[in-house]
């Protein structure tokens, strides 16, 4: 797995494009990293950059930033909306794959002490690089802002984790820095139908975690109770893992909530968007969309999108794409300015963007299989097949999902047809995956192999490259099997109308299995471990014979229910 990090830095200006060119510039600088997204905002002043790479990479641009950052921004003339402390004011590790939390942590301390020492800015470690508890909180390093970063740094038991602790001329222009490794953390801003700050904020304090302080009486303007230690006691909020504020944005004319969800397993976009809703309208105020500031995770929007399906009692058996069409109309992301999926998911904007089988036509796909070139070949039609054919089980599961009168039945068939959309999603992988294969084994064959050392290294790689050749259609012969469950409800309890759709399914099924099943015997020929290669295909062999009884089932089954 290639191991990446995401970089998440916000720089405190949101309004000279010159300015914010030049960090972003000097972030991209660095080879390997790819600056994925740059969200400056006028009324906060500041701009969010989303970037990602290998960690050496990431981290050696994420001090590019905050250096050019430094050279460019006077803290001692800064004015926005948003709690800062510094000219690079927080700046996050999130481990994307391959990268524990405990090495974004090393890594995160690593950047603050280069930072603290070359830069001379107070660095403040936080999230999972903190080095004491109360430091953990973004808040409470943030805590009295620029303006009272004097009077904190003179408090010892404030002392930064790195660089200087005096308040000095470098200091006062630059500000501070607060450096850490957390998980994701989505960023998003609840639009209101109103101006009214206090009424944003009343919102804020009902749904963030933390709440608001609880007060003699019950009264607003009370006064606030404390515990036995002199603490305020609190009334939490509903929302877990949401910290949350209300202001106006002049730019729009209107107040927000302004949100940070740093558990977005706790709660998902799509709930803390109703339940602000709900608060709001509680208080008289419309949610009018919500604004979503950087990038996120594909998940939130496919969770969305089956969310608001499942209120509609509508199958969510449907395409990703589809889903987070649903997402975006049922959220108002596009409230404020248009939400382009492809420019705003993270997965969407590091995927692979060379071309691929799957985004062909279906005429343009045969006439590549019919071409000169070997591949793609078998094994990419025969995934192929197979996607087909759970395709065809799925539609079924949707059409029966909304047939009329079967409305107590829709939450079956959209489960159903859900199994079938992940069996072809993932054959339609396999479709590409099976030409990667073939060309593995070809680049083999361009090795050098003039000394000793190069041959046994081209041995070597063709046996790795073999290897893989063989299991991937073996993929193929285990996953399409899974759809023979699909076809079968289908062909029971599935809309009459539509079963000889869910025989031919069955059909294209058997025969991805089979085609793959070839693919892998005459791969598993050129293993020179044999014992490797009888094992794979003695296991194909059991599929096999299982998917050609499987078939021989179903398609008696059709044919009782067809009676000509």
């Amino acid at each position: 797995m290639k191991k990446l990090i995401e970089c998440v830095p916000n720089f405190s200006e949101g309004r000279d494009m010159d300015v914010i060119n030049r960090i972003v510039a000097a972030i991209g600088s660095v080879d390997g990293v790819s600056v994925l997204n740059v969200d400056p905002g006028a009324a906060t002043n500041r701009t969010v950059v989303t970037f990602i790479g290998e960690p050496e990479a990431v981290t050696e641009a994420a001090f590019r930033g905050v250096a050019k950052a430094q050279e460019l921004i006077d803290m001692r003339r800064h004015t926005g909306e948003h709690p800062r402390i510094g000219a690079t004011d927080v700046l996050p590790l999130v481990p994307v794959s391959g990268v524990t939390m405990e090495e974004a942590a090393g890594l995160a301390r690593g950047l603050a002490e280069r930072v603290g020492n070359e830069l001379g800015i107070p660095v403040y470690c936080y999230e999972n690089a903190a080095y004491e508890e109360k430091r953990c909180n973004l808040a409470s390093c943030r805590a009295g802002e620029y303006e009272g970063l004097e009077k904190k740094l003179a408090d010892p038991s404030w002392r930064p984790d790195y660089g200087p602790s005096e308040y000095n001329e470098s200091v006062a222009r630059s500000g501070a820095s607060v450096i850490g490794a957390r998980d994701f953390l989505l960023a998003v801003n609840f639009n209101l139908n109103t101006t009214s700050t206090r009424r944003a904020n009343a919102i804020a304090f009902d749904v963030r975690e933390k709440g608001r302080p609880k007060r003699e009486g019950g009264s607003p303007v009370g006064k606030k109770i404390l515990d036995a230690e002199g603490n305020v006691v609190m009334l939490p909020g509903t929302l877990k893992g949401t910290k949350a504020i209300g202001w106006y944005i002049e730019e729009y004319g209107i107040a927000q909530v302004s949100m940070n969800i740093v558990d977005m397993n706790a709660t998902p976009l799509h709930v803390a968007y109703e339940e602000v809703c709900r608060k709001a309208e509680a208080r008289g105020v419309r949610v009018t969309g919500c604004e979503v500031v950087g990038l996120l995770p594909r998940k939130v929007l496919i969770d969305a999108g089956k969310y608001y399906l499942k209120l509609q009692k509508r199958s969510t058996g449907v395409s990703e794409e589809e889903l987070v069409k649903i997402a975006v109309r049922s959220m108002s992301l596009s409230d404020l300015a248009p939400f382009k999926p492809e420019e705003r998911v993270i997965e969407y904007l590091i995927a692979d963007k060379s071309p691929k089988l799957v985004d062909m036509s279906c005429k343009a796909f045969a006439i590549e299989t019919a071409s000169e070139s070997p591949a793609p070949g078998g094994g990419s039609v025969s995934a192929y097949m197979g996607a087909l054919g759970a395709a065809l089980a799925t539609m079924v599961a949707n059409l029966s999902s909304h047939k009329a009168g079967w409305d107590d039945r829709w939450e079956y068939f959209s489960d159903m047809a859900d199994k079938g959309a992940a069996v072809m999603n993932e054959l339609l992988s396999l479709v590409d995956e099976d030409t990667a294969a073939f060309n593995r084994i070809m680049d083999v064959f361009a090795m050098p192999k003039e000394t000793d050392e190069e041959k046994q290294a081209r041995r070597e790689a063709l046996e790795r490259a073999t290897l893989y050749a063989t299991e991937v259609p073996l993929r193929t012969m285990k996953t399409a099997v899974r759809a023979f469950e699909v076809i079968e409800a289908m062909i029971k309890d599935g809309n009459p109308n539509s079963v000889s759709d869910a025989g031919v399914g069955a059909l294209a099924v058997r025969a991805a299995v089979q085609g793959a099943f070839l693919n892998v015997k005459i791969n598993a020929t050129g293993l020179k471990d044999r014992e490797t290669a009888n094992g794979l295909v003695g296991e194909a062999t059991i599929i096999a014979a299982e998917a050609d009884k499987r078939e021989e089932e179903l398609l008696e089954m059709v044919g009782d229910k067809i009676k000509c």
